[in-house]
């Protein structure tokens, strides 16, 4: 068997990739989640941006709806009630619009280009002292199809998937 220089440069390099296999896996790794066993979702504020009534609502019924869907805490309250002050590991999420535009549903029907509604958050995770946990921007849209107040439900969707990759229920 006749060793080439390719040769040894091919099983030098499969050597050190293979080698370095693990180190690379370990820094993918995710952090921990942080433990709650139950979150309480405060009322939507709108202090910069005027937001219909409607939409305040349904981001905020929506948003409990997904979180209750998730599973990810064994109890998802509300604002305002008290029970939750006697949970150990509690969390609160307290969302703030920061941006807000309402489209046209006639217009997304004719051309389904034009005429998206959008709407971004704040989303403010943080513990009984207040202490701030975790705080992401987070933006529904509704492009294509549906009424504008689809956006609630998109936002709701992707602000339980925020929760469901940063905590993990303490059970």
């Amino acid at each position: 068997m006749r060793l080439s220089f390719r040769n040894i440069v091919s099983c030098f390099l499969l050597s050190a990739l293979s080698a370095a296999g693990p180190l690379v896996l370990a820094q993918q790794r995710q952090p921990a989640k942080m433990k709650a066993s139950a979150i309480q979702v405060m009322m939507i504020q709108s202090e910069k941006v005027t937001l219909p009534a409607e939409f305040q609502v349904s981001l905020y019924e929506q948003l409990i709806d997904q979180l209750q869907q998730k599973s990810i805490f064994s109890r998802v309250y509300r604002d305002g009630d008290r029970t939750a002050a006697s949970v150990p590991d509690l969390i609160t999420l307290q969302c703030t619009v920061e941006k807000f535009k309402e489209g046209s549903e006639k217009t997304r029907q004719v051309t389904t280009v034009a005429g998206a509604t959008s709407i971004t958050l704040r989303c403010r995770f943080s513990d009984q002292s207040g202490t701030s946990l975790l705080e992401r921007e987070i933006t529904g849209n509704v492009r294509f199809f549906g009424g504008n107040l689809k956006a609630t439900y998109d936002f709701a969707k992707k602000a339980a998937s925020v929760a469901e990759e940063s905590f993990s229920s303490s059970k």
